[in-house]
């Protein structure tokens, strides 16, 4: 036995049987530099492998995660290549590397390694690392096999904490998929709790139950358990227990309505080094709380760090989904529809799931309530009202009371812009329901934020707003309308509508209207017309001055026309001017006839929609 193996046992005990990864840590660190000492390979890679922990990602500030690279490293070269030791060190790289990057491939691939090799031991840690790098929506299923089968591997290892994070994950899986039996993977849990504590898992079950009881709509008592479980997660030595509590605090003041309150913690806890690294929740938080406050200028730059140069491109961490939702949300109260339009895109395969965050510490109900209000915020109370149909059913099988009211809230705004007759009785179902739950409802969209839509329809155009609607004939400034009325909250030229899809308009010709000679001509006869004119009016020869007056103003006036600011020549109109005089052309008849069939979408247009030489549909 080397004098590294008393605390390689000490940090076994403490990292798998009571899950006390601070403890644990302090053991492994000791029992590393023990082993380095002594040229103990065997010794550095239990070691380091102790350190990593639990959990993927779990030293966060740079030092400690360029410290525990260099471990885990140097205990690699110290093993034999085909040793246990040596897989099990080249799992953990690979996950770390993979869940920084927002990836899986490496560690999949290790994974399929460690079941060629029939090493049961390596499976479950590259199990475990797996399904903690696939935690975004696209890969339930997938996740959900590794837990089953990482839970049968636990009692072949014969490790407790194998067998716990098993349970844990496919607990966790439950709860991001929404499933009507989560509570029981809960009791199973809490089952083997009861025989021996583990702190790392107990304090993601605490977790859970801050959602329960914000999804219960208790707030009072789930502000209190968000405290204690903190508390329990510094005592386990877990890096998320400020980010954790800060979500669910967050949850608590959205349903209270409250949210701007948070504002100063936000702006202080999204630049804390204890948050991961594909962790974009408490951003779109901050975003909705600065919105909230009336900040727009704050909240317009969180949504601008989030969205980057492709919303797309935003990593499909265990937050995304709540990330997405915080867009949605602080995109609505500063009239963003690009970034609105852009997570709708985005979110709507995943409609069917709740918006919850990591591990299930935090619920905002489901992801049809978000869709609902991006369609809101792009004056589509239509689409808008489906979505939220569909999340207060959704939100109620989740038992969400507090999503529950939200969802028919903003279905009543929804109903309301249509002018349906069931938007009062929906909106006094959401007052009563939140009165009951202590809850204040956000303030409805502004009703000029309705957008207009239309469609051809044979020779007409069919315009509507809301539950109005009227049929115009076709023009071709109806075509430039329609153009600008499908892409709301872009910019476009008015040589490009001119030019219509897919066509490049021409360059400016930039020709003068009158060369220089022909100018120096023009005002050189002038002088003569002048001087003929004087010499008629001197003579009183009425008719003859006549006709040169006549001549002279006719010249005056082509070289009106023909000079530019500052007496310059003036050019012949371009491609690009042409193109704006007509399509503004255009678009005001179309405009003016659309009133006259019906003036409150003329108005709503008329107010809505920009020319000159950048065009641009703006709903509200």
């Amino acid at each position: 036995m080397t004098g590294a193996g008393e605390l390689l046992r000490n940090g076994e005990r403490a990292l798998e049987a009571d899950g006390d990864l601070r403890a644990s840590r302090e053991w492994f660190d000791r029992a590393y530099r023990a082993a380095e000492q002594e040229c103990d390979g065997v010794g550095m890679a239990r070691a380091a492998l102790g350190l990593a922990g639990l959990w993927v990602h779990e030293h966060r500030s740079a030092p400690a995660a360029a410290l525990l690279q260099a471990r885990l490293r140097s205990a690699r070269t110290a093993v034999d290549p085909g040793s246990s030791l040596a897989l099990r060190l080249k799992a953990r790289l690979a996950g770390e590397a993979d869940y920084v990057a927002g990836e899986s491939n490496q560690i999949l691939a290790v994974l399929e390694e460690a079941k060629r090799a029939g090493d049961p031991v390596a499976w479950a840690e590259a199990a475990s690392l797996a399904h903690h790098c696939l935690l975004g929506p696209d890969h339930g299923g997938q996740r959900r096999a590794l837990a089953q089968e990482l839970i049968t591997e636990g009692f072949r290892t014969s490790r407790r904490s194998d067998l716990l994070m098993g349970l844990l994950w496919r607990t966790v899986d439950l709860f991001l998929d929404g499933d009507q039996h989560a509570q029981r993977g809960l009791a199973d849990l809490r089952g083997l709790l009861a025989e021996q504590d583990h702190l790392a898992v107990g304090f993601v079950l605490d977790a859970i139950d801050v959602m329960l009881s914000i999804r219960a709509g208790r707030f009072a008592e789930a502000e209190a358990r968000a405290a204690a479980c903190a508390q329990r997660g510094e005592q386990a030595g877990d890096a998320d227990a400020t980010g954790w509590y800060t979500a669910q605090l967050g949850a608590i003041r959205w349903y209270q309505g409250r949210v701007a309150e948070l504002l100063p913690v936000l702006r202080e806890t999204v630049h804390s080094p204890t948050l991961s690294a594909v962790d974009n929740a408490l951003v779109a938080g901050l975003a909705v709380a600065a919105a909230s406050a009336g900040d727009e200028r704050e909240a317009a730059g969180a949504l601008a760090r989030l969205r980057g140069h492709d919303l797309a491109l935003l990593p499909r961490s265990s937050s995304w989904l709540v990330s997405m939702y915080g867009i949605v949300e602080s995109a609505c109260l500063v009239s963003d529809v690009e970034s609105a339009l852009a997570a709708y895109a985005l979110l709507t395969p995943f409609a069917r799931l709740p918006m919850t965050a990591s591990l299930g510490v935090a619920c905002f109900g489901s992801v049809q309530h978000a869709l609902g209000v991006a369609m809101l915020t792009a004056g589509e109370p239509e689409r808008a009202v489906t979505h939220f149909r569909a999340a207060v059913r959704d939100n109620l099988a989740l038992a969400h009371w507090p999503a529950v009211a939200l969802s028919r809230a903003r279905l009543a705004q929804a109903l309301s812009l249509l002018g349906a007759p069931d938007a009062d009785q929906e909106q006094a179902t959401a007052m009563r329901e939140a009165a009951e739950l202590g809850m204040s409802l956000p303030a409805a969209p502004p009703r000029s934020a309705a957008r207009v839509t239309c469609r051809r329809q044979g020779r007409h155009w069919l315009f509507t707003l809301g539950g109005r609607s009227v049929l115009v004939e076709h023009s071709v400034g109806m075509g430039y309308l329609a153009t600008l009325l499908d892409n709301p909250g872009y910019e476009l030229s008015a040589a490009e509508l001119a030019a219509g899809p897919g066509v490049t308009p021409a360059a400016t010709s930039g020709q003068p209207v009158l060369d220089p000679a022909a100018t120096s001509h023009y005002r050189k006869w002038l002088a003569t017309l002048e001087a003929e004119l004087d010499e008629h009016e001197a003579n009183h020869d009425d008719g003859r001055a006549e006709r040169v007056r006549s001549e002279r103003d006719w010249l005056v006036g082509e070289l009106s026309a023909a000079a530019g600011l500052a007496g310059r020549v003036r050019e012949f109109a371009g491609a690009e001017e042409k193109a704006r005089i007509a399509v503004g052309k255009a678009i005001r008849r179309a405009l003016t006839r659309i009133a006259a069939a019906d003036a409150v979408i003329g108005d709503v247009l008329r107010d809505g929609v920009q020319t000159g030489n950048r065009c641009c549909y703006r709903p509200g």
